[in-house]
């Protein structure tokens, strides 16, 4: 392979995956805990949008409950969104072994 189609399949690869993390900024995930009494939204770029709280779970007496159920809540959330992450760059990048890249 010569190194002017090696650079082109390079700048094209690079121009994919920019389109696709741009994509992936419009792009959200929804994660609960607590059977739905937590709920957060998180889009592609790693940033929770939205939080609802089933006031059902709010007990002045057990905060330390809610506060586990809204971590797991983002977290699992987030790891949603890195998964999403991974696959839509694991499409341009078809499975070659970059550094940094799925």
């Amino acid at each position: 392979m010569n190194m002017n189609k090696l650079m082109k399949q390079a700048k094209q690869m690079q121009a994919k995956m920019s389109k696709v993390q741009d994509e992936l900024e419009e792009k959200t995930v929804e994660a609960t805990a607590g059977g739905g009494a937590v709920k957060v939204v998180v889009n592609g770029k790693q940033e929770v949008l939205d939080l609802e709280i089933d006031p059902d779970a709010v007990d002045p007496e057990d905060v330390e409950m809610l506060e586990d159920l809204i971590l797991a809540a983002v977290n699992e959330g987030l790891r949603k969104v890195q998964d999403m992450v991974d696959d839509e760059m694991g499409k341009v990048t078809g499975g070659m072994n970059i550094p940094g890249m799925p």
